[in-house]
């Protein structure tokens, strides 16, 4: 199994049906009969036959994401979840969604949805989505195994032509109103760009998608998101606005070339890696992960 690691900086139940097979009682059994005690005859599975025996694949993703995970816990929408749902048909398994608030730190999300589990109770599932391919968050983080990059994050400026008809940095954004998602390091960075010139002049949001919303709707000359954003937010605009772009500005503070986001397991579950590259190669394979993007309207960039 080939796990892809990315040198990038740090950064800031819909279920399907499952396949006849192995169950869990059967299994239990099996390893019964050849004289094993009940609690050690459990530990003998591997991590992917508890899964297959429980005949369920959990999969945590964050609430509050658009266009990845958002929406109520019952109906959750986005990226992400068409490919937990994906994922979980390609190994036959049913779908269940565990939906939690992002934390502190990401090292604070890995603890609780995928290694440890929750102090309050919930967690660890089966995979965590939407986690940074990332070599220093490895390193930190070595009870967990961060793999499978599927997309590559980029920040963009989404912003109105007819009064920003170009932007080379920084300077060209005075005394324009900007805007941009409230508590992020994209918000940190274009508010302390030189000494905090821009400061006054931005709105904050309580998502990227509705920063990007307010450029498409006029309440903002630019909004500074992520690529996806603001590709959501463009897609429902009926009609798409001609005059509004995209131009890629770094910022001092931020990866010029983004990060690839993954998936992550608990450190040593070596069958379920494996079964999920597998299924991962299928779906790329079979254009299905292409197709989740572009009916969103987002660009499937190169993790």
């Amino acid at each position: 199994m080939t796990f892809l690691i990315s040198d990038a900086c740090p950064v800031p139940g819909r279920n399907t049906e499952p396949a006849p097979g192995i169950n869990r009682r059967r299994s239990l059994a099996l390893l019964l009969g050849l004289g094993l005690p009940a609690a050690q005859a459990q530990t003998e599975l591997t991590d992917l036959a508890r899964i297959r025996a429980s005949g369920v694949l959990k999969v945590a993703v964050y609430k509050d994401n658009a266009p990845f995970s958002d929406g109520p816990a019952a109906d959750m929408q986005g990226l992400d979840i068409a490919l937990a749902t994906a994922l979980a048909r390609q190994m036959q398994l049913k779908l269940a969604l565990l939906p939690f608030d992002a934390g502190e730190r990401m090292n604070d999300d890995l603890r609780n949805m995928v290694w440890r589990g929750h102090y309050l109770g919930y967690g660890p599932a089966d995979i965590m989505l939407h986690v940074p391919v990332d070599k220093y968050l490895m390193q930190e983080n070595r009870q967990a195994l961060i793999f499978a990059p599927y997309m590559r994050q980029v920040q963009v400026l989404l912003h109105d032509t007819r009064v920003l008809p170009q932007v080379a940095g920084p300077d060209d954004l005075k005394g324009r109103k900007l805007a941009v998602e409230r508590g992020t390091g994209l918000a940190s960075v274009l508010m302390g760009q030189q000494g905090g010139m821009l400061r006054e002049q931005v709105s904050l949001y309580s998502s990227g998608v509705e920063a990007a919303q307010a450029v498409v709707n006029g309440q903002a000359a630019a909004a500074y998101v992520l690529r996806s954003q603001a590709e959501a937010a463009l897609a429902l605009a009926s009609p798409k606005p001609a005059h509004l772009a995209l131009t890629s500005m770094p910022l001092e503070g931020i990866a010029e070339n983004g990060w690839p986001l993954g998936l992550a397991i608990k450190v040593g579950n070596k069958d379920l890696g494996q079964a999920i590259e597998s299924a991962f190669k299928e779906l790329r394979s079979n254009g299905e992960l292409l197709a989740m993007f572009q009916q969103r309207g987002m660009t499937l960039t190169a993790p």
